[in-house]
This record gives structure tokens, sequence and C-alpha cells, in this order.
């Protein structure tokens, strides 16, 4: 199949597809779009947040502003007031909330409770840890993960988006991200269910801390570029964006999930499809992927539209 069948292939029978970048030996062999996008548009990655926040935090780490992610997390937010009664928290560290791993006191994600409160991360807190004792169950979370946002700004003294600009976007070549922020219940649910390109933005909370679990909005060429630097090991055009020895620890699986995640296995916010072959992904709702075969030496930014979850691979 050459280029301009797969181009109609695509169009006829895959409608939610936006933007596809392939890239083999640091050269994008393929790039394409539909539905009326450009080639630099965004459009919201969803959970593919959530392996940027894991770059993010390793970087904290090179620069030394983060210790160990065995460190507590409470030690982050000495002025909070444990709730009575309260006693797992007192051992949840950033292990656990890069592996998903970390006990909540919900069944299912309280998104109204926390996104009309007036401070995300304190919400967040109080619904961290339980009386159950029980840490280190897989546990898959977009909003507890809010509190790795708030650490960065807390360690690195700036707000975690300057800090990804300057840290991660800006050596990348991706422009400087903005933060984007919603009046009411209605824009927010507007931002995530929009099939329209976006801005160069990042959803925030009231305070004007990004989002950890989604929110930031990127185009395929955009997310390539990250999937490059981790390809090659944390560098990107001669420069040292991240240790090599972070990219190994984020795609290293440290725990294999049940049926609903299809058996996948999950190491620092990024999912393992096959760790002898050192493939892994960022995955996002909406079908967002940023695919990386180390065995191929190749990578595959997907773009979606709707709230299918599936990938596409290519041997390339």
């Amino acid at each position: 199949m050459n280029k301009e069948e797969l181009h109609r292939v695509i169009g006829e029978q895959q409608p939610n597809i936006c933007q596809v970048v392939a890239v083999k030996d640091s050269n994008i062999i393929y790039s394409d779009t539909w539905n009326d996008f450009k080639q630099d548009d965004n459009v919201h990655i969803a959970s593919v947040t959530k392996s940027i926040i894991a770059i993010l935090i390793g970087i904290a780490i090179d620069k030394g502003m983060i210790k160990s992610i065995h460190q507590k997390v409470l030690d982050f937010f000495p002025d909070y007031v444990i709730k009575r009664g309260e006693k797992t928290i007192h051992d949840i560290t950033l292990y656990h909330l890069l592996t998903m791993t970390a006990p909540y006191k919900f069944k299912s994600e309280p998104w109204t409770k926390v996104c009309m409160s007036e401070d995300w991360t304190k919400a967040v807190l109080d619904l961290l840890g339980g009386k159950s004792d029980i840490i280190g169950e897989f546990k898959y979370s977009t909003l507890g993960i809010h509190i790795l946002s708030t650490i960065i700004t807390k360690v690195s003294n700036m707000p975690t988006l300057e800090f990804a600009n300057k840290y991660l976007f800006k050596p990348l070549g991706i422009k400087n991200r903005h933060l984007y922020t919603v009046k009411n219940k209605e824009e927010h649910i507007g931002f995530v269910t929009s099939k329209e390109p976006k801005e160069n933005g990042w959803f925030c909370d009231n305070k004007g801390t990004v989002t950890s679990g989604f929110g930031l909005c990127l185009s395929a060429e955009d997310m390539a570029k990250i999937g490059q630097m981790c390809l090659d090991k944390g560098m990107y055009d001669n420069k040292r964006i991240v240790s090599s020895e972070w990219i190994e620890k984020i795609t290293t699986p440290y725990l294999t999930t049940d049926e609903k995640f299809g058996f996948m296995q999950y190491g620092f916010l990024w999912w393992i499809i096959d760790s002898e072959k050192k493939i892994y992904s960022a995955i996002g709702d909406s079908g967002n992927v940023i695919y990386v075969n180390t065995e191929k030496i190749s990578l595959y930014p997907l773009r979606q539209l709707s709230n299918l979850w599936y990938l596409i691979g290519f041997s390339l």
C-alpha cells in the first residue's frame, strides 16, 4: 500500500483519525491529515498528558529538585492537615502515583467534587489514602495524579506550565503552551468533547495549575518529537532533555493490569506493549497515541477525534 492508498483507506474506513505522523531513523516518513485538520493543528491528547507529566517529573529529579521517586507525597505538602483516623496517606510515595498504585477513598472518580472545589490539590489529597491500608494495587486515576503537577510547581518555584515550556517543549521545538481556562462546567465538557482544533493550550484548575491526568493539546508532529526523544533515550537534536536512566525507568513494566485494561503492563504513566521488544506507548482516550518501537527504531503518533480507544501499528 502506498501513501495515496493509505490516505484513501483511512479517509473511507477510519473517520475518527485527523492526523498521523510516522518517524523512522529520526526522519518523518509519513505525515497526513484528515477531517479538515492542518498539519500544525492541535487536539486535546487526553491521557497522553499523563506520560508527559512523567517526563517532567524525571527532569525535576535530574535537576535535583526531587530527591527520589520514593519520597513521601506528604513531604511536599507539610501544611496539609490530615483527616482524623487517616493513616495510609503517610506511606504513599511518588512511586505509587507514577504507577497508579496509590489508594483512594472512592470507587469512581468524583469529578464534580474536585472540579467544583476551591483547591483541586487539597480536594485530591483529601481523597488519597483511606482506612484499608492497601497500597500497591493498580487503581487508574486521572484526578489523583493532579498532585504531581502541584509538586513540580512547588519544587521548581515556577508554574508547571512554565517548567514544561522551558525544559521540555522549547528544547524540542514545540511552541510554548499557555493556560487554558474554563468558566463553567459546560465549557469544561466542551473542551473534552469538542472535535474542533484546539489552541496551544493546557487545561488548568482554578489556581492556574495545569492538570496532570488530561488537558494538554498538541499536534501529531509535536507528539512525534516527544516520541523521538524517548526513542533516543532522552536526547533530541544533540541536546540532553532528560536522563537515559529516567527513560529506562518510565518504560520499565512494574505491574500487569487486569482485564479492563487488556492485561497490559504499566510503567511510570506509560503503557508497556511488549517488554521484551521494548515497545511502549502513551495512550489517551479518543485514540491519541505515541507508539514507540525500539526494535524497529520507529514511533507512530496517532491522533483521532472520537471516544474510541484503539491502536493502529505500522511495521516501519
